[in-house]
């Protein structure tokens, strides 16, 4: 078993190379031995060998025409990982209730690695976009073009949102998105000053949403709440006032809980 330590702290190699048949896996829907050793350039009986382990650890499962896919472990895995998660405990609720009031999709999210990753999502009785929405459940996303994303990073260290534009970049969704970086660090300001951001078809055209940060007691930011519409229902006052106003709601009660939560376990 190598061990590699170029940079940082010491990484094991079989470790590592295990992670990569796993995202290949998910990437490829599925591969058979030689699929998977051609997508990752090794040979084919290191990927039988690694798919084999994974197999024994019911990670992988095998199809009666040889193709490996990865396992429903997996979603129990991410079901537990979800219902542990401090802002899914005391923000559910919340986020229910906003898709209730609203009509519209609403959703809870964090920042990891530099990236969005959406924890719950619920659709109102008028939401648009299902599709689009579950595949942004399945992946992590850019930061800088959603209202979360921008809720979040107005509430992060300046060097923080450096380094993540520095690793990122500034990724143009729209005519509408922000790819500059000083441009980005006012609209920062601006959320800092009024408590909440907004994403005006940054993300897709025709398509807004308003979000607020959730931070702890301390003032670090955890993650964020949006509701995101059709441009024709979320405008004028609705969008400058009315939903402003419920999301920021909805994140106040969810740092209540969080915080009021955290208090009784010190006592």
């Amino acid at each position: 078993m190598r061990e590699t330590n170029d940079k940082g702290p010491r990484q094991l190699e079989t470790v590592a190379r295990a992670c990569d048949v796993i995202d290949a896996l998910e990437e490829l829907d599925g591969a058979g031995v030689t699929e998977l050793a051609d997508a990752l350039d090794i040979s084919k009986s290191s990927a039988y060998s690694y798919l084999s382990t994974l197999r024994t650890k019911r990670l992988v499962v095998k199809d009666d025409d040889d193709t490996y896919r990865l396992s429903l472990e997996f979603l129990y895995l991410g079901k537990t990982i979800r219902h542990r998660h401090v802002l899914f405990e005391h923000g559910k609720q919340q986020i229910d209730r906003l898709a209730e009031e609203t009509g519209e999709y609403v959703h809870l999210m964090c920042e990891q690695h530099g990236l969005e990753r959406n924890i719950y999502k619920v659709a109102g009785e008028n939401a648009v976009g299902d599709a689009y929405h579950t595949t942004k459940e399945r992946k992590a996303d850019f930061l800088h073009f959603t209202s979360t994303g921008k809720a979040v990073l107005a509430y992060l260290p300046d060097a923080r949102v450096e380094a993540i534009i520095d690793e990122y970049g500034l990724v143009r969704k729209t005519e509408n998105t922000i790819t500059d970086r000083d441009a980005l660090f006012e609209e920062i300001q601006t959320i800092r000053e009024r408590g909440y951001a907004v994403n005006d078809e940054e993300e897709v055209a025709g398509i807004r949403a308003v979000g607020a940060p959730i931070r702890d007691a301390n003032g670090a930011i955890l993650g964020a709440i949006s509701v995101s519409g059709p441009t024709s229902r979320l405008n004028d006052d609705r969008y400058h006032e009315t939903l402003p106003k419920k999301v920021m709601e909805s994140a106040n009660v969810t740092e209540a809980s969080i915080n009021m939560s955290n208090a009784s376990q010190s006592l």
